[in-house]
C-alpha cells in the first residue's frame, strides 16, 4: 500500500528559542511537508526572525523551504516586544549562526498563508507560535480563508491559569490582542494550546546534553540556546527546567502528541486595559474552540525523542 502524502504545512513564528525547538520538530516529521514560514515580531522582530528561521533551515539542510517577513507592528500600536533576558539579544540565545545563503521570499507572510490556503484547498494545516498578527491580516486579505485551510493550531491563551507577562495574559496573545480578538472569532477548525498545559512539560539538562552529545550544528545550536533558557526559567521553577511552548503545539498539531483532555468553549480576548490579551472561556460560546489542558507525562520525552532523530547534512 502507497504511504499517504506528506500533508502540508505553513508556520508561523518568532523565532526564538521554543519557536527553533518546535521548527526541528516540523523538519524532523516524515509526515510534513513544510510549504512555508512566516515570521512576525514576538521574541523578536519580524525580519530578525526571518533570519533565524533562514539560519536554522540551511544548518538542516533545508533551504527549498521559503520564509516569508511579517508584520513587524501588531495591528494597533507599535512592537515593543524584545525580551532579551529570555531569548537572547538576538533572539536564539546569542548562539552565533552564520547567516543563510538564501534570501526571503517575495512577499508577505500573510500573502504566503493565502496563497498556500489556495493551492492546498482543504489541506493546509497552520500552526501559529507567535503574535497572531499575520493570520488576522491574511483573514483581512481573504475572507474564506476559514474554510480553505484543514486545521489552525495556536500557541497562546492563559484560560484556567496565570498569565505569564500579566497576570491574566500569555505574551502571544498580548503582543497583538487584537489580532488574537480576530483569528479565535474566525470560525475556522481552531485548536488553542495555552499555558494551561505547555507550562506543565519541560526540557530540562538532561534533555540539553542529549542535544548536545549528536553534535551537528543544529543540534549544538539548540543545545546552546537552552542555556540561556534554562537560566530565564530557573528564575521561575527554581530548578533548571524549561515550559514546552511552542514544540507542544507543532507536536499536537502533527499527532506526535494525542492530547488527554479538550475542552471545547468560546473565547474572547480582551483588548484593553487590564483585560488586554486575557484569553477568557465562554462555555456553550460560538465558534467553539478546542482548548488543550493536559498532555500525557511522557510529552517531554516524546518532543526530545522527535528532535534528536532530525537528519541533517552533517549527519552520517
Amino acid at each position: 500500500m502507497d504511504s499517504p502524502a506528506p500533508a502540508p504545512f505553513y508556520f508561523d513564528c518568532d523565532t526564538g528559542i521554543d519557536d527553533s525547538l518546535a521548527l526541528a520538530l516540523l523538519l524532523a516529521q516524515p509526515g510534513i511537508d513544510l510549504k512555508g514560514i512566516g515570521t512576525v515580531s514576538g521574541n523578536i522582530d519580524a525580519a530578525a526572525g526571518a533570519r533565524n528561521t533562514l539560519a536554522l533551515l540551511e544548518l538542516a539542510g533545508r533551504t527549498d523551504i521559503p520564509v516569508a517577513v511579517g508584520a513587524t507592528d501588531p495591528l494597533a500600536g507599535e512592537y515593543d516586544g524584545y525580551v532579551p533576558h529570555i531569548h537572547g539579544r538576538n533572539g536564539i540565545g546569542d548562539v552565533e549562526i552564520p547567516d543563510a545563503s538564501v534570501s526571503v521570499a517575495d512577499g508577505s507572510a500573510a500573502e504566503m498563508l493565502v496563497a498556500l490556503a489556495h493551492e492546498f484547498p482543504g489541506e493546509l494545516e497552520v500552526v501559529a507560535v507567535g503574535p497572531l498578527t499575520n493570520l488576522a491580516l491574511a483573514l483581512q486579505l481573504e475572507p474564506a480563508l476559514p474554510r480553505l485551510v484543514k486545521n489552525v493550531t495556536v500557541m497562546g491563551g492563559a484560560l484556567w491559569v496565570p498569565g505569564n507577562v500579566t497576570p491574566v495574559a500569555e505574551a502571544n496573545v498580548y503582543n497583538d490582542a487584537d489580532a488574537a480578538a480576530i483569528v479565535v472569532k474566525a470560525g475556522w477548525p481552531l485548536t488553542l494550546v495555552p499555558l494551561d498545559v505547555t507550562m506543565q512539560h519541560h526540557f530540562d539538562e538532561g534533555h540539553q546534553a542529549a542535544f548536545a552529545e549528536v553534535g551537528t550544528g543544529f543540534h549544538s545550536a539548540l543545545a546552546g540556546m537552552l542555556t540561556t533558557y534554562l537560566d530565564f526559567y530557573e528564575t521561575v521553577f527554581a530548578e533548571r527546567r524549561s515550559s514546552l511552548h511552542d514544540p507542544l503545539a507543532v507536536a499536537i498539531a502533527t499527532g506526535d502528541v494525542v492530547p488527554d483532555i479538550v475542552r471545547s468553549v468560546g473565547v474572547d480576548v480582551g483588548t484593553s486595559g487590564d483585560e488586554r490579551g486575557h484569553t477568557v472561556p465562554v462555555e456553550g460560546g460560538s465558534p467553539a474552540v478546542r482548548v488543550v489542558t493536559h498532555a500525557p507525562a511522557d510529552t517531554a520525552t516524546i518532543l526530545s525523542a522527535g528532535i534528536l532523530s532530525l537528519a541533517t547534512p552533517d549527519r552520517a
